[in-house]
């Protein structure tokens, strides 16, 4: 079985239906879990926060369309789940969003000796992202050669805009 050419079909399928309910599709992950195939499907609104109900109602929706495609192959578990805090970076929009938030990227290739880096992002256009590490100074990564990127919540600061102080 060619996982990637599953996740491709199901992102295919279920991107269109994401964004007729006002969703995003963030990622499509297929691989087995604890002796059972998962197939999970992170989804986010754009505007900010996706609600259970959402959640629940696409999932009903995509299963019914997955199965008259048979585009998942034999037995699965599909979910349906926010992003989280630590969403993953995968596409130039991902990337543009999280400008000036604190990321993890990891390259496929070293850049400069190293694989890791871990800092502020900086800029995002169609062909590289710049990182500020602390250890590495600012880094231009090539988008085609990151292997995994991911926001980093920084819990010791408060959510939403800065209080001002009088």
């Amino acid at each position: 079985m060619d996982r990637s050419a599953v996740t491709q079909r199901v992102w295919d399928l279920a991107e269109p239906v994401a964004l007729a309910r006002g969703l995003e599709l963030v990622d499509v992950q297929f691989r087995p879990e604890g002796g059972r195939t998962v197939l999970r499907l992170l989804v986010d609104r754009p505007e900010g926060g996706v609600t259970l109900d959402a959640l629940s109602g696409l999932s009903r929706e995509l299963g019914d369309l997955l199965d008259v495609h048979d585009a998942v192959p034999g037995r699965y578990h599909l979910e349906c789940s926010s992003p989280g805090l630590n969403r993953p970076l995968l596409r130039e929009a991902h990337f543009r969003r999280a400008v000036g938030s604190r990321v993890r990227v990891r390259t496929r290739d070293p850049i400069g000796g190293r694989r890791q880096f871990h800092g502020t992002l900086v800029q995002a256009d169609t062909e590289s992202v710049i990182v500020d590490d602390p250890d590495a100074g600012r880094t231009v990564i090539p988008l085609a050669g990151i292997d995994k990127a991911n926001v980093e919540h920084d819990f010791g600061r408060p959510a939403g805009p800065p209080h001002a102080h009088a």
